[in-house]
């Protein structure tokens, strides 16, 4: 079941200079930057009070990602994330019903070791949707 947004996803082709602007033109604060080396990217977020703003640069040269700036070298929107209780039951509900779930059933992780999948763009509205199972406090 999805519970809410987690976050917006953007792809920058550098996290410190988009960091700085953030900072200088809107006031935002990104935290520590992380890096998943799986997905080949290094990310920061910024919290926000209801989601995060996810910024994302390439860890190395094929990553798609890195992909992603190819087509995109100023960056953009990459994915938005939702909140489920459960990544095996929402992707089993949403595959049943005809979505597309990536990675070919392969558990993926994100930086806080959450597991997560993605949706293909073409199953909803042409948007890239991870969907990641948070853990209970």
């Amino acid at each position: 079941m999805i519970t809410g947004l987690s976050h917006v996803s953007i792809v920058v082709p550098s996290l410190d200079a988009a960091a700085k602007r953030l900072k200088e033109v809107y006031g935002l604060n990104v935290g520590e930057a992380s890096v998943n080396e799986e997905q080949g990217v290094r990310l920061a977020y910024v919290e926000l009070r209801n989601a995060r703003i996810e910024l994302m640069e390439p860890s190395h040269p094929d990553s798609p990602v890195s992909k992603f700036l190819e087509r995109n070298p100023a960056g953009g929107i990459h994915h938005f994330c939702l909140n489920v209780d459960s990544v095996d039951a929402t992707s089993g509900e949403i595959a049943g019903k005809g979505a597309r779930i990536l990675g070919e059933g392969r558990i993926q992780r994100n930086v806080r070791g959450e597991r997560i999948a993605f949706v293909h763009p073409k199953d909803f509205l042409g948007a890239l949707v991870e969907i990641e199972e948070r853990e209970k406090p």
